[in-house]
Order: C-alpha cells, then structure tokens, then sequence
C-alpha cells in the first residue's frame, strides 16, 4: 500500500494514522471483522472455518479468540442470536474514517431509469430513535432464519420513512423488508404483508458504503430530480441491498441500489 501511495512505508503509516485517526493494521482488522460478522449474520451454509480462513486467520480458535474480544460474543453466538449494540460500537471508528475521506461524487450518468414490478413483501417497522435499530434488525435476521428466507435466495429492502437524523430522534422511521409472495399470518408479533408498489423508479447503485445511503439519496433529491424534469411519486425512497457475500467477494464490492419513485 506504501508503494502505491508513493510514500515510504513509515511515512505512509503515519500519513494513514493522522487522517483517519486509524492506525493501517487496525484499519484492516476492523474491516475484515465486519466482513466476517456480516458473512456470519447472513450466510448460513458457510462455516464458522470458511469465514475464519476468509478473514485471514490461521484458524478458528484464533478467529474466535479474536471475535470473543471484540463483540463478547463467540462466532457461533452471534449467528444464532447476534448482539448488535457491541457490533456498532465496534464498528464506529472504522466508519468515521471511511466518511472522512472516502465519499463519493455521482453524476447524472451513475443514475438509471427502471421500470419496476410490483414486489409483495414482509415487512418490520421500526420506529423511534435509530440508536434502537440493532435490536429491530436483530428481531427481522431472528424472523427471516426462521421462516427460511435468506438474503441468498429473498431479496432485502429498506424503505426510508425519514431523514436519516431527524431533528428529534424519536422520528426516525424505517421499513425492514424481505421479498416474499408467501403469506403472513395476520397475527404474526413480527411482520405483517406489504407490497412495494411497481413503476418508474430514478436508480443510483451504491458501492462499499452502503451503510450510509444518505449522501446518495440527498443527491437524488436535490440534484438529479430538479435538473431531470421528473417529478417524485407518492412512495418514499427505498432501497435494494445485495448481501450475499459469494466466496471470494471483497467487502467493497458489496452494493444497494437506490430506487427514487417517479410518475
């Protein structure tokens, strides 16, 4: 990484260090960790060894040691039943020096238009403060494991209700979805039946930050929907996430596509 930064290695380190607050060696724990957290969440025919061997391990005692101290939870654990408080905190840093430096610029050109079918969903609101939402998205992985609905085979949405920090944390909404024509009890705690109506949608794909989708749906909204002539259907934002991690797939090519209802 020196060598293509032109910096000597020592320079480079510190460099690294003073922008991001982040030390290179931390920066990649951090970054396959949550890799490995994500493929344990959601790829249930990969083993705990295949991850841990993904992960650049050299075997699955030392990835357990390693995942025991930073989520206090063992790999299997958070599989079966994952905490997600200590997995955002965990992440904090990482994500803080990645919206520093590494934003992205979209143009008119990065945006499509789709026609796109109706699609009946299961859905999992939540409301109130998003400091909450680890445990809503606990309950929607709980749901969807157990309904046999993997990300592999089910697609996942989000449908934005609010901004991302409304003014009073206690706004905050948002959908959790998973594709299904399957139908929901209507007694069912958890989920109950919805569609995400068909149409013309403005699409933006998202790469490797899809964890923050706002700065792409804020350019939607502010630049390429005044300066497109089209105007903005009665349905909120939503958005496509690919969380299907295939052997070998580095964590920045994991996308979301962005849909903006049109008329």
């Amino acid at each position: 990484m020196s060598r293509v930064a032109a910096f000597s290695k020592f320079h480079f380190h510190r460099q690294f260090t003073a922008t991001f607050e982040l030390s290179v060696h931390r920066y990649v724990q951090l970054a396959r960790m949550k890799r490995a957290s994500n493929q344990l969440a959601s790829r249930d025919a990969a083993s705990v060894t295949e991850i841990a061997m993904d992960a650049g391990y050299d075997s699955p005692d030392a990835f357990a040691r390693a995942f025991r101290r930073r989520f206090g939870q063992s790999p299997s654990s958070f599989r079966k039943s994952p905490d997600w408080a200590p997995w955002l905190a965990a992440f904090g840093p990482l994500e803080i020096a990645r919206s520093k430096l590494m934003q992205t610029t979209y143009t008119q050109e990065n945006v499509t238009i789709r026609e796109v079918l109706p699609t009946p969903v299961a859905i999992l609101e939540h409301r109130g403060d998003r400091a909450m939402l680890g445990d809503t998205i606990e309950q929607f992985i709980r749901w969807r494991k157990a309904a046999g609905l993997s990300p592999e085979t089910s697609p996942t949405f989000n449908i934005f209700r609010s901004e991302r920090t409304p003014q009073n944390p206690a706004d905050y909404s948002m959908d959790l979805c998973v594709g299904t024509d399957r139908p929901i009890d209507a007694n069912d705690e958890v989920m109950k039946a919805g569609v995400i109506p068909g149409g013309r949608c403005a699409v933006l794909r998202v790469d490797g930050a899809s964890h923050n989708l706002e700065p792409a749906a804020l350019y939607l909204y502010r630049d390429w929907l005044p300066a497109s002539g089209e105007e903005a259907r009665d349905f909120p934002i939503y958005c496509q996430r690919y969380l299907t991690f295939p052997p070998g797939q580095a964590a920045h090519e994991v996308v979301a596509e962005l849909f903006l209802p049109l008329k």
